[in-house]
């Protein structure tokens, strides 16, 4: 069951009259937003420079809009008894011709006038009749894709285990696109899948007439064959499967051998549920995947594994693999590839080099060469830490680049424990006596290792921004460590050996404050042609951690830093705007780190920014924020307009 707003139709009716809807798409302009990285290669970049470091300070809210959503009840629980809820706001919108496409965290399809926020239709594929998706984070959706023709556009929106075409100027599902506009994801898996175990939260993306996606899966679910991790390609006219790659390979493909004991017969996972980025000009995809079941325990899959954990090149046309780099062997940790990989170019030994870099959980910044796969400097194989788990089998090394240097605090040690007072210290450090502690990679055990980065790193979906005119890389961090504890798998639960008991949002002391010293949250530059780390700087403030009634007269930073999983935005103004989870939506000066702005949100900023110009010049800056009832899309501009 799909729904559109009898605004929107009202709205194509008057389209029709004027003779507008079967007009040819006007062009892009260079004000538009119109992938969800802001291009192709996910750079987060615009050219707009009406909003620079010299007037930043003046930016105000020209508009405000929200979604309206709240919890409400479902047929279909895949949890009983629990209501179908919007989760966090983490939808970066796109903007083409004036026209601004929005998707909620219900994943409706909402199209506003880009300069007043006025709606003009609304599409609703009816996701919450099937439920709350069983992932504890409510509902969340990051975007849509675009696919413009002759004579036409269509929206891509993939929602749970559906893909759907849209009617750019209506809101209205294509009819000759699958079924009436639907394409179900599942029926075109490697394995059976059970579509309430499925979902997806990031965009599609569009390769001349294909449209390829990955998908979701909550880290929960551990069974025989549980939802697998491919690459679909799909024809934009007809919604036929073009091409599908195995990011679990089997028996015969590349990769196969890697997975121990037959392990790739029955594992699943190993997806790539965040964004893909494309070299249009190349016909190269490139894809970050995330951690194979069981996330924390590999008994049952022992070796290292491939594709999972990596970034993988494909040739966008046909699905072939081109090169692909391993992250992680064999991981236990959670440490997925988890954002998009940003391709830019660089000046590197004396010679232009077009690069992808690719911002990882753990910490580090890998860059490669992206037609050889060649990385830019050298990436050393070094012994790691042995698991004493039953059955499992850490792998012995795993993957350090030499540079640049790591963006995020790897492993757990007494240096990293709080100490705003000598009595907090003390406190912190009697409460983590009983845990394991070491450098980053230490495997998981049964009394609990400490885990930093924890689990939404480090780097994840938000990814990295590049400024193409520096060369420049900008990297949204989180310093918030998990503690994970094995335990025995419970099977009424999952079918597994020994599953996590986490702490997986940042260890409290029992009155509330942080076990680790700040900054929670940074802001990171690099030079990219010389792989040297310019500045860092802390990002957002934490007030439940500053008014606590312990730290009363204690003297702290101006600012504590935030964790959050979204990523920044550069301009051609030379600023940097990122919230990164925090409530406020901040400017820093691109060059020099120093902070210009920050405007209120009212509710945490979940998404990446983005910015625009319409048809009549002005320049905004847009940013979902807020979750639940409270989902707003926020936007600024300078006073006058």
């Amino acid at each position: 069951m799909t729904g559109i707003s009898l605004r929107g139709a009202a709205r194509c009716l008057a389209l029709v009259v004027a003779g507008a809807c079967s007009a040819p798409p006007a062009p892009q302009r260079p004000g538009d937003w119109p992938v969800y990285g802001g291009d192709q290669g996910a750079m987060q970049y615009t050219t707009l420079s009406e909003i620079d470091r010299g007037n930043v300070d003046r930016l105000e809210v020209a508009w405000e809009w929200a979604t309206g959503e709240e919890p409400a009840s479902g047929p279909r629980q895949p949890i009983p008894g629990q209501d179908v809820r919007p989760g966090a706001f983490e939808n970066t919108p796109l903007v083409i011709h004036d026209t601004m496409i929005v998707t909620t965290p219900y994943n409706r399809v909402v199209a506003l006038d880009a300069a007043t926020g006025d709606e003009l239709w609304s599409f609703d594929p009816q996701t919450i009749q099937w439920g709350q998706p069983p992932n504890g984070t409510g509902l969340v959706h990051r975007g849509v894709a675009v696919w413009t023709g002759s004579g036409e556009r269509r929206i891509f929106l993939n929602t749970r285990w559906r893909l759907i075409a849209l009617d750019f100027a209506t809101g209205r599902p294509v009819e000759g696109f699958g079924d009436h506009g639907t394409v179900v994801v599942t029926d075109h898996l490697m394995w059976p899948t059970n579509p309430l175990h499925y979902t997806q939260t990031s965009p599609p993306v569009v390769y001349r007439d294909l449209v390829i996606l990955g998908n979701g899966v909550w880290d929960g679910f551990v069974y025989d064959r549980d939802p697998p991790g491919n690459i679909l390609a799909f024809d934009v006219h007809t919604g036929r499967l073009a091409w599908r790659f195995n990011l679990v390979p089997q028996e015969g493909e590349l990769g196969a051998d890697t997975w121990e004991g037959g392990s790739n017969a029955h594992t699943g996972h190993a997806n790539a549920w965040a964004q893909m980025s494309l070299d249009a000009e190349r016909g190269y995809l490139y894809v970050p995947v995330g951690t194979p079941s069981n996330d924390w325990y590999g008994g049952a899959r022992n070796g290292a594994k491939l594709f999972a954990e990596s970034m993988v090149c494909l040739n966008a046309a046909t699905g072939e693999r081109v090169w692909h780099f391993q992250a992680v062997h064999h991981g236990l940790w959670d440490y997925d590839v988890s954002g998009a990989p940003t391709l830019l170019s660089v000046q590197h030994e004396g010679r232009r080099v077009d690069v992808v870099a690719q911002a990882v959980k753990s910490g580090f910044l890998f860059v490669f060469d992206r037609i050889t796969g060649e990385p830019l400097w050298p990436i050393e194989e070094r012994p790691v830490g042995a698991s004493d788990v039953p059955g499992e089998a850490a792998y012995p090394t795993q993957p350090f680049p030499t540079r640049p240097a790591p963006f995020a605090r790897q492993g757990f040690s007494d240096d990293d424990v709080v100490d705003f007072t000598p009595e907090i210290r003390a406190q912190a450090l009697a409460f983590l006596e009983p845990y394991r502690r070491g450098p980053l990679y230490t495997p998981p055990s049964l009394e609990g290792t400490l885990m930093l980065p924890g689990i939404i790193g480090g780097g994840n979906w938000g990814g990295g921004a590049a400024d193409p005119e520096t060369g420049w890389l900008y990297v949204k961090s989180s310093d918030s460590p998990a503690r994970l504890r094995l335990t025995p798998g419970d099977p009424s639960r999952v079918e597994a050996d020994y599953f996590v008991d986490i702490d997986a949002m940042g260890i409290r002391l029992p009155n509330g404050l942080p076990v680790i010293k700040p900054p929670y949250g940074t802001l990171v530059a690099y030079d990219l042609n010389t792989g040297e780390k310019r500045w860092t700087v802390p990002v957002g403030d934490m007030p439940e951690i500053r008014y606590n009634p312990a730290l009363r007269g204690v003297e702290l930073p101006s600012r504590l830093g935030h964790s959050g999983a979204s990523g920044p935005m550069v301009t051609g103004g030379g600023l940097v705007f990122v919230a990164g989870g925090a409530s406020s939506l901040y400017a820093f000066d691109s060059e020099t780190g120093e902070e210009l702005w920050s405007g209120d949100l009212g509710g945490r900023g979940h998404s990446n920014p983005m910015s625009y110009a319409t048809s009549a010049g002005r320049q905004f800056v847009a940013i979902a924020n807020g979750g639940g009832a409270g989902s707003k899309l926020t936007v600024f501009a300078l006073p006058g307009g």
